[in-house]
C-alpha cells in the first residue's frame, strides 16, 4: 500500500482524481522507463537533472522515482489525501509506468488508477492520519494499512473519543522526538566548532545574560564569560565551557572544567552529547558546576526561540503549532 501526495498546495488533484492518474514531478528528468534499473542509475540522473539540489536530496529523490517505477506494480493499493476536498481517495493501481507531459506537465511520471473509495479524513484514526502526513511525495503505508483496507470495505473500526485515541499520544510522541531530532542535528551539522559556542552565548542573552564569547582557538577550557551586569564584574560570574561533538563527556573534562572556576563563580558544561555517570556524580557534589547535555539544550531552545535573532532562526528554522492537550498528558 502506498501514500501519494500532490504537491504542496495540492496542485495535481485534478491530475489524480479528473483523469485517474497518480503522478510524481521532476519534470526535468524525462522516460524513466529508458534507465537501468538500480538506484544508482536514478541517483545519478536526478543529481545531473538537478545540480543545485542538497546533497542530501538526491537520494530521497532518486528513491521516490525508482519505488515508482520498479516497486509499485499493478493491483497496489494507493491512498491519496486530497488537500483541497479534506477527503482521503484510496484506489488500485492498473497501469505501468509511463512518462507522459502532455496531461500535467508538472507531473510527467504516471501510473492509472481505479479509484474504489473516498472517505472522511474525521472516519480514520490520527496513528493513520499521521502516516499519511509523510513529507514525501511517494511512500509505503504500513502501520495503518489494515485501517485502509477496510474502509474500502466501509469496515473501518469504530474510531474511539479523541482522549481515548492511544494513536493520539503516539503520534504527539513521534512530533516531539522529530524536532528534538532536527534540532540536534541541525546544531551539530551547522554549528560545528566555534559557531556552537556563539550560538550558546546568544541563547544565553535570551536568557538575560551577557556574554564574552571567545576568540577561536585555544581557550584553557573556557568559551564563554557570562554575568548580568554589563562591565561583568557583580557577582555572579558563569565560565562555560562548549563542546560541539555529539560523543559522551567524562569525569576529567568536567573536572578540567571545575579547575578554572573560582570558588564565588559558577561553571557550566555545555553538549551536544551526553556525560557519563561518572561526570554527573562528579557535578552533583558541586553546587555551583552544571551540566547540560543534547536533551536540556534543546529544551532551553524550545522555550528561548522566540526571542533569538533572524540568523539563528534562519539557521534553525521552527513553526510553532498547537496540538490537542490531551497529547501531552500521561
Amino acid at each position: 500500500m502506498w501514500g501519494m501526495h500532490a504537491g504542496k498546495t495540492g496542485d495535481a488533484d485534478s491530475l489524480f482524481l479528473k483523469r485517474n492518474v497518480i503522478g510524481l514531478g521532476w519534470p526535468q528528468i524525462t522516460d524513466l522507463s529508458l534507465l537501468a534499473a538500480n538506484r544508482e542509475a536514478f541517483r545519478a540522473v536526478m543529481a545531473e537533472a538537478y545540480p543545485q539540489a542538497k546533497p542530501g536530496a538526491i537520494p530521497v529523490s532518486a528513491g521516490q522515482l525508482y519505488r515508482f517505477v520498479h516497486e509499485m506494480q499493478p493491483g497496489d493499493l494507493v491512498v491519496y489525501p486530497s488537500k483541497r476536498d479534506r477527503v482521503i481517495h484510496i484506489g488500485r493501481v492498473v497501469g505501468p509506468y509511463r512518462y507522459d507531459p502532455s496531461d500535467e506537465p508538472g507531473y510527467p511520471h504516471q501510473r492509472t488508477v481505479t479509484w474504489l473509495k473516498a472517505v472522511p479524513r474525521t472516519s480514520m484514526s490520527q496513528g493513520a492520519l499521521y502516516e499519511i502526513g509523510s513529507a514525501m511525495s511517494l511512500f509505503q503505508i504500513r502501520n495503518f494499512a489494515e485501517e485502509f483496507r477496510l474502509a474500502i470495505e466501509g469496515k473501518a473500526p469504530p474510531i474511539p473519543p479523541v482522549d481515548e485515541d492511544e494513536t493520539v499520544g503516539l503520534v504527539a510522541e513521534e512530533i516531539e522526538e522529530t524536532t528534538r531530532d532536527f534540532i540536534l542535528k541541525t546544531l551539530e551539522q551547522e554549528l560545528k566548532g566555534h559557531p556552537l559556542a556563539q550560538f550558546v552565548g546568544h541563547l544565553l542573552n535570551t536568557m538575560g545574560y551577557r556574554t564574552r564569547v571567545s576568540d577561536p582557538g585555544p581557550d584553557r577550557g573556557i568559551d564563554i564569560i557570562a554575568h548580568r551586569d554589563e562591565l561583568g564584574f557583580e557577582p555572579p560570574i558563569i565560565k562555560v565551557q562548549v563542546k560541539s561533538s555529539p560523543g559522551s563527556s567524562g569525569n576529567p573534562e568536567v573536572a578540567s572544567l571545575y579547575g578554572n572556576i573560582a570558588s564565588d563563580e559558577f561553571g557550566l558544561f555545555v553538549t551536544l552529547g551526553t556525560f557519563t555517570t561518572a561526570a554527573r556524580n562528579f557535578a552533583a557534589g558541586k553546587s555551583n558546576l552544571r551540566l547540560i547535555d543534547g536533551n536540556a539544550l534543546v529544551d532551553l531552545v524550545l522555550v528561548h526561540y522566540d526571542q533569538f535573532d533572524s540568523r539563528y532562526k534562519g539557521i534553525l528554522p521552527l513553526k510553532r503549532v498547537y496540538i490537542p492537550a490531551s497529547l501531552k498528558e500521561d
